[in-house]
């Protein structure tokens, strides 16, 4: 193995733990929603809006951390974000008001997910792996995401039971340091300048993406995407218990949708690799809105929910490995850091609105119904966009790499 693909999958390797940790630990704050507004007294609004900041915070603040990690080190921003994100747990654990939860959870948590959440890993996996295995590497990377979350949240919701949500939340907060030494062996291993393979000037590049339909469209369809999970991965665990079943079961149902990712994220990659990835983002936005129909117009059951939790795990995160590799396919990989944090940012407004209306419906009607509907309408219209997305790849690229 040559010393530069030895790097790479060192790298790989580093990428993969850092987005386990960080994901895994952000997919168990909706195991949180009910047990710190019974503790506190807080209406759940309140916390939905932390949660739904956090999500923007890190759209908002994700272009600048890729315009750092394409211009510098991604290993860099990795270890600050890392450092950035165990803070902010800490601050939730001691939180005694809801601005000081905001603070935290949503501002300082966001701020370190921008830097060493699951975009930038994904941004420095296209740019070390090979052309050829790049949308597989991506979906593997993906698939490692919820490897953190089924690991993590049964262990999270053991201890909130056990000890408590604020010693639950240390314990995130300890999970999350070791980001810190992944990053800095990532910063030591891309200091030679692993995946500089492209001579465009970022300028050039932001210039291409703002006139690319197919960017635009990719950008426009993504918003379903982040209201979809966010919504579903903060809301749904309160929705069940509401339903009258078990909070073990809300556990489970997301434990059962991280197993079944891990396979559908890696599928969606693979099947990336050879099949027109606008046709098969089109078919998972399609399928979400259908599951969901099912879920809100027949009775729940434990068995049910944990069925139509697999199916919804199948097509949980395969957009993401499809997208970033739609993103490296159409500019490269050299700026690809920046232009997916772009394409995510508006992933993260999508997240602020289905995390923030499903709270704020809710405190107004008692009902998640009327959010179920829209979740239903906006997967009918991403797939619809999706379809004539312009996939070429933009015209200074393919001139640089004839």
């Amino acid at each position: 193995m040559s010393q530069h693909r030895s790097h790479a999958v060192v790298v790989f390797i580093c990428c993969l733990s850092i987005v386990s940790l960080a994901f895994g630990v952000r997919q168990s704050f909706g195991l949180f929603m009910r047990p710190i507004t019974f503790d506190t007294g807080w209406a759940r609004e309140s916390l939905a809006l932390t949660f739904a900041t956090q999500a923007l915070t890190i759209g908002l603040l994700g272009p600048v951390a890729g315009a750092f990690a394409d211009r510098w080190n991604p290993g860099k921003v990795l270890m600050l974000g890392g450092g950035l994100f165990c803070v902010g747990l800490l601050t939730m654990a001691g939180a005694s008001r809801p601005s000081v939860m905001f603070g935290g959870g949503g501002l300082l948590v966001g701020a370190g997910l921008s830097g060493c959440g699951l975009p930038l890993a994904l941004a420095v996996v296209g740019r070390i792996a090979p052309a050829d295995r790049r949308s597989l590497w991506l979906g593997v990377a993906t698939a490692s995401a919820t490897l953190g979350q089924l690991v993590l949240v049964p262990l999270i919701q053991t201890v909130i039971v056990e000890y408590g949500w604020r010693v639950a939340v240390l314990l995130g907060s300890g999970l999350g340091a070791f980001i810190v030494p992944l990053a800095t062996v990532v910063a030591r291993s891309t200091h030679a300048g692993l995946g500089r393979d492209a001579d465009q000037s970022l300028g050039e590049t932001l210039r291409g993406a703002r006139s690319h339909p197919g960017y635009l469209l990719l950008t426009l369809g993504f918003f379903v995407c982040g209201f979809q999970v966010q919504f579903i991965t903060i809301h749904l665990p309160a929705y069940i218990v509401d339903q009258g079943l078990a909070s073990s079961l809300a556990a489970s149902a997301l434990m059962v949708i991280a197993a079944a990712n891990a396979f559908g994220s890696w599928l969606a990659g693979w099947a990336g690799g050879f099949c027109r990835k606008r046709y098969l983002l089109s078919g998972i936005y399609g399928g979400r809105a259908l599951l969901f129909l099912v879920l809100i117009s027949v009775p729940l059951s434990p068995p049910v929910m944990l069925v139509l939790s697999a199916g919804i795990g199948l097509l949980w995160l395969g957009t993401v490995p499809l997208t970033s590799g739609l993103v490296a396919e159409m500019f490269g990989p050299r700026y690809m850091a920046t232009l997916y944090s772009f394409v995510f940012l508006n992933h993260q407004l999508g997240s602020f609105m289905g995390v923030w209306l499903g709270g704020r419906i809710y405190d107004s009607t008692g009902s998640y119904e009327l959010v179920w509907w829209l979740t239903i309408a906006l997967g009918a219209a991403a797939s619809l966009i999706h379809l004539p997305i312009d996939d070429r790849p933009m015209a200074r690229l393919v001139t640089n790499r004839g």
